[in-house]
């Protein structure tokens, strides 16, 4: 299991937000112009508040079949974090009719494959297989919504899986510990600050009445989405998710978010990291950006064109700015993050070169944004950036489990489908003014939070 998190400051090798999942997997290029038009996709609800999406592709006999909880880490309390990822470890911990890792094996050996993760803002649960194995994935699913069975011999063991998951992915990362310095200065008061694995010592205090409750709460079908993409149909669907979900009764209401909001930053900041496991440094900059929902679709298309043109690539700016022209960075990259609910986020990520400075570094990413916001962006990059975006969808509409993928994520964070399904049409409706504006927003007289990473200091 893992839990998947799409912030820039988590993987800053990769631009992971939700208008590259949109613009990646559903931009509409042209050898895609005659995909079938049963290709848009169908939703509806069930009788007992379950929300349903279906995204038609008949060109093979699988479907992606994922089950969307809203509720991440981010909804935790105080003293509880941690609750959604140890909860999606459980929910694998088996039912009545189900034995522990049972589930799993099922899948196996029907020919599919299965997985879950974790996220600030929702958990997802997903499966592939064989469309006709559909009804049982279903089967599986809805029995663990309403059935998981919680006792201390699989609840505590697996508490020390997660603690060891702790260990590994946050304690032995020198990363993490920056990124987490970092998100305190951006985030504040939101839980956005904290990992979604959790606090150590809350995890550490998690206990099975804890799990019970969290489930109870936040695993009920009118805080659930089901999205299955590949070769079904809404009217072939329907009655099956009736039989399978529609019969199961809620324990609770739909959650309603509350977390305080994102605020603009009063001053910038700068974090620095020792440690004596780095072996290069590793500079960072991120700036708050309006996340999809505070945008219409055509702005957030923009933001994405602007992330393209100023750092995503060998063609981008940046790249050309640090790497190719000053050698002054092996590696540098830009990225707009605008998937979570509740903030977007621009980030920054370069890799000094030689005895090249973490101070050349932001004198040359200074200049480069500052290049942007005098003279603007020429006709050339603007449609290099474009057709960029839609040639990488090509292959991408291949990936069905990126495709509900896609869906799935938008929905959680407030994006409605049909912005999805069109996402390729505002792309081409971007100007050059259009990525100006956006720049603006982003980088015109706003303040951001700098991370450095170095080697130990010497004694």
């Amino acid at each position: 299991m893992t839990f998947a998190i799409f912030s820039p400051m988590k993987m800053p090798f990769r631009r992971l937000a939700l208008g590259c999942v949109m613009a990646v997997s559903l931009a509409a290029a042209p050898a895609l112009a005659e995909k079938p038009a049963d290709t848009a996709p169908q939703s509806f609800s069930l009788s007992n508040g379950m929300r349903v999406l279906v995204i038609p592709d008949h060109r093979a006999p699988v479907v992606t079949h994922m089950v969307w909880y809203d509720v991440g880490s981010a909804d935790e309390t105080k003293g509880k974090t941690g609750l959604a990822h140890f909860l999606e470890h459980l929910m694998f911990k088996g039912t009545k009719d189900v034995a522990p890792g049972e589930f799993a094996r099922i899948v196996d050996r029907n020919g599919g494959s299965e997985n879950a993760f974790t996220s600030y803002d929702y958990t997802a649960y997903y499966e592939v297989i064989a469309s006709d194995r559909l009804p049982l994935v279903m089967e599986l699913e809805a029995d663990r919504m309403a059935n998981l069975r919680l006792t201390d011999e699989v609840v505590y063991p697996e508490r020390d899986v997660v603690l060891e998951e702790y260990r590994m992915r946050i304690e032995n990362n020198p990363m993490s510990a920056l990124r987490q310095k970092m998100d305190q200065a951006l985030y504040g008061p939101h839980p956005y600050v904290r990992q979604v694995i959790g606090v150590k010592k809350d995890v550490e205090g998690l206990t099975r009445e804890d799990a019970r409750a969290f489930y109870d709460r936040y695993y009920t079908p009118k805080n659930a989405t089901l999205v299955v993409a590949g070769d079904i149909d809404a009217e072939d669907l329907k009655p099956l998710a009736e039989k399978y979900y529609g019969v199961l009764k809620n324990r609770a209401e739909r959650i309603e978010h509350d977390a305080p909001p994102v605020k603009p930053l009063a001053k910038s900041v700068r974090e620095v990291v020792h440690d004596k496991r780095v072996g290069e440094p590793v500079w960072l900059r991120t700036y708050l950006a309006p996340n999809y929902v505070a945008l219409s679709p055509k702005e957030g298309a923009a933001f994405d064109v602007l992330g393209q043109i100023l750092g995503d690539g060998t063609t981008s700016r940046l790249y050309k700015a640090l790497v190719v022209d000053q050698g002054i960075a092996a590696a540098a990259q830009s990225w707009y993050s605008g998937g979570r609910r509740d903030s977007g986020g621009f980030g920054f990520y370069a890799i000094p070169r030689g005895r090249a400075s973490f101070a050349d570094i932001e004198k040359s990413v200074d200049a480069v944004i500052g290049n942007l916001l005098k003279n603007g962006v020429t006709g050339e990059e603007l449609k290099r950036a474009k057709t960029l975006i839609e040639a990488g969808s090509v292959y991408a509409r291949d990936d069905q489990k990126g495709l509900a993928n896609a869906y799935g994520s938008a929905l959680m964070v407030g994006v409605k489908p049909e912005i999805v399904h069109d996402w390729p049409s505002y792309v081409k409706q971007v100007t050059a003014g259009d990525v100006m504006e956006a720049a603006r927003k982003v980088f015109d007289g706003t303040h951001y939070v700098t991370g450095e990473l170095l080697p130990e200091e010497k004694s």
